[in-house]
């Protein structure tokens, strides 16, 4: 969220983490995000399937990782606003000692952060007030609530695409895979103008001008280089709807799990 030079949350330009959650059906928005939401929505009309694909996505990796994976950290990059379940709900349903640190640095997230921190008694749910582009800062504020010695599932659904700069996200993502160990895993989710998301690039260029931070699509081997030196699970690279998923429509959204060796 983008505050004024008073530290106010400003209500006059549409952001993303609002526009998300309007088009998951949430009630966390003004009428400013409502009206470039649906103005998206007019341009690019499965925009709200790839909101709920990344979603349930997210539901399905973290089930996996807890589960079969047996990870018990979690590290949440760009978290947005709380919806149905959040990373925490799913881990500690299923391995109630699971620890979460939720990351973001937008203010209208933090007012809403304490919605995130009602987990499991056996486990931790943190929330930490940092930025994506200093993943130096995130690994700092994480250590206190994150045993760095043992695996972590990192967790960037949707949040590299606000770096735009391809080589600074590669940094972003070295930097934290390089700080945890073997076993850990880096979940990802980034719009495409593949996978049928051709149509997705005017409405792009309207969100750029008219909402806040700018948004950037990659290629699949741009993607695919977030995941250099990592053993990419099946199945691979494909639309995040796709993923572990039977008989799921295609969504312009790249998807994919991978393990450190």
């Amino acid at each position: 969220m983008t505050p004024d030079s008073t530290g106010r949350i400003r209500t006059d330009i549409a952001h993303n983490a609002r526009v998300w959650n309007y088009w998951l059906g949430g009630k966390d928005n003004y009428p400013v995000d409502r009206e470039v939401g649906d103005q998206v929505v007019a341009m690019y009309p499965s925009i709200g399937e790839v909101a709920r694909a990344d979603r349930a996505f997210l539901g399905r990796a973290v089930a996996y990782l807890a589960g079969e994976a047996g990870v018990r950290q979690f590290l949440d990059i760009g978290t947005g606003l709380p919806t149905v379940d959040n990373t925490h709900e799913v881990a500690q349903r299923i391995a109630p000692d699971a620890r979460v640190v939720y990351v973001d640095n937008d203010p209208i997230v933090l007012t809403h952060a304490r919605a995130l921190l009602t987990g499991s008694p056996e486990g931790v749910t943190e929330y930490v007030d940092a930025d994506a582009h200093r993943p130096d800062r995130i690994l700092e504020a994480v250590r206190p609530v994150l045993d760095l010695g043992r695996p972590v599932a990192v967790m960037m659904l949707g949040i590299l695409n606000f770096v735009l700069d391809t080589e600074e996200a590669r940094a972003i993502v070295r930097t934290l895979i390089t700080a945890v160990p073997s076993g850990s895993h880096l979940v990802l989710t980034h719009p495409t103008l593949e996978l049928g998301g051709e149509g997705n690039a005017e409405a792009m260029e309207f969100w750029n001008k008219n909402a806040t931070p700018p948004i950037t699509a990659r290629t699949r081997a741009e993607f695919a280089s977030f995941l250099d030196g990592l053993e990419v699970l099946e199945p691979g690279i494909v639309s995040c709807a796709s993923w572990r998923s039977q008989g799921a429509a295609e969504v312009a959204q790249f998807g994919a799990v991978a393990r450190k060796p």
